[in-house]
């Protein structure tokens, strides 16, 4: 995690199509009271039964948890609650072997979605991958992958990005390798949420995590004036044109956002002497975004996000 912490300043210092505003964090952070605690599945829309299958769902759920808008209907609550669903229907539907031969119809009719998902080959491509991994090296069992972690997040992280190809979010920007891992961080806070940081939910350094940057927390912190856009950048935004990943504008908007966050943590702790998780901030900030209609946000097509 301090790659990703490292490599998103270094982006950063180097930005030119998005600026962090220290000063726009500092009019952000002198109204903040106090961060609301937005309680994780706080709509009922994911599966829980406190033990490993609830671990199960989550991976297959994370695995899945990228690129929605090209569908306008669809949201990761129909991914959330779709997958709940077929679970609650068929207690096996994300046993390792079954994950390894799902096909693009298939998955739509576990979903009960109506038509092709976008990116829908590599939805498919990642549910084989995972299980075909965890078959091989955690007995089919995601809970397992868990159990090696020791309790620490950053170790889990690793250890997904290591096992799971389809989980190494990096890029290359100005010549140097960015860290972002985005769904390897959220798998783990959504671990974290879901067992109230208890049992498969705990973790010792669940400071280490950095927010997942997404799409909507970008737009969120150039809503607040946090984060600032070219000319050119905010336009393409506005005219929702595609940005495609990898280029300069993309790898801003992402590690710009990670930076900005670990700027309003760290100033926040100053001034209140209370330490904030970056998770709890990215919870804050995504839930203000889903809720704000009017949010435009930058448009590619990844895996990652």
């Amino acid at each position: 995690m301090d790659e990703v912490r490292e490599t998103s300043a270094w982006v950063a210092s180097r930005s030119s199509h998005v600026i962090v505003d220290s000063s726009g964090i500092e009019k952000v952070v002198n109204t903040i009271d106090s961060i609301p605690k937005v309680e994780w599945d706080f709509e009922g829309i994911h599966y829980f039964d406190n033990g490993p299958l609830t671990v199960q769902y989550l991976f297959v759920l994370d695995a899945m948890n990228f690129c929605f808008w090209p569908d306008k209907d669809l949201n990761y609550d129909d991914l959330a609650s779709g997958l709940k669903a077929a679970l609650q229907k068929d207690k096996s539907a994300f046993d390792a072997d079954r994950l390894q031969k799902y096909t693009g119809p298939q998955l739509r009719e576990l979903l009960n979605w109506p038509r092709p998902l976008p990116l829908e080959d590599e939805r498919v491509r990642l549910l084989h991958e995972v299980g075909i991994e965890l078959e091989r090296s955690f007995d089919g069992k995601a809970s397992n992958l868990v159990e090696q972690c020791g309790k620490s997040a950053m170790n889990l992280v690793a250890l997904v990005a290591r096992h799971f190809p389809g989980f190494r979010d990096h890029s290359v920007y100005k010549g140097r390798q960015v860290f972002l891992y985005k769904r390897a961080q959220i798998f783990v806070a959504d671990l974290w949420g879901a067992f109230g940081g208890q049992g498969y939910g705990e973790f010792k350094d669940i400071s280490s995590l950095t927010i997942m940057a997404d799409y909507i927390v970008p737009a969120v912190l150039q809503q607040l004036g946090i984060l600032k856009f070219s000319p050119t950048l905010a336009s393409t935004i506005e005219a929702s044109g595609e940005i495609c990943p990898g280029t300069e504008e993309e790898v801003e908007l992402r590690a710009c956002s990670i930076h900005a966050v670990e700027k309003m943590r760290e100033l926040i702790s100053v001034k209140s002497g209370r330490q904030v998780l970056s998770v709890e901030l990215d919870l804050w900030l995504w839930a203000s975004g889903v809720q704000s209609e009017s949010l435009k946000h930058h448009r590619t097509l990844s895996i990652y996000y």
